[in-house]
């Protein structure tokens, strides 16, 4: 997937765990490990914004694009 989710960055870079930040954020840990390990196929506005409140960052600190060379 071309979409490459670096949570992980930004928690290693706040010094938190993943069930701190999904405490925090109002998910469970589960579905936070579901999007962090770059598995899930949609995220919502709200967790997204949630997520960049708790982490004090931009949407493009987490997610970026990556093209893929099908060749």
């Amino acid at each position: 997937m071309p979409i490459i989710v670096d949570i992980d960055v930004m928690l290693a870079k706040r010094k938190l765990s993943v069930g701190e930040l999904a405490e925090r954020v109002g998910i469970t840990p589960a579905n936070l490990a579901v999007l962090k390990n770059g598995r899930a196929k949609a995220i919502r506005f709200t967790t997204l914004n949630a997520l960049c409140e708790v982490l004090d960052c931009q949407p493009g600190d987490l997610l970026r694009f990556e093209t893929v060379d099908l060749m």
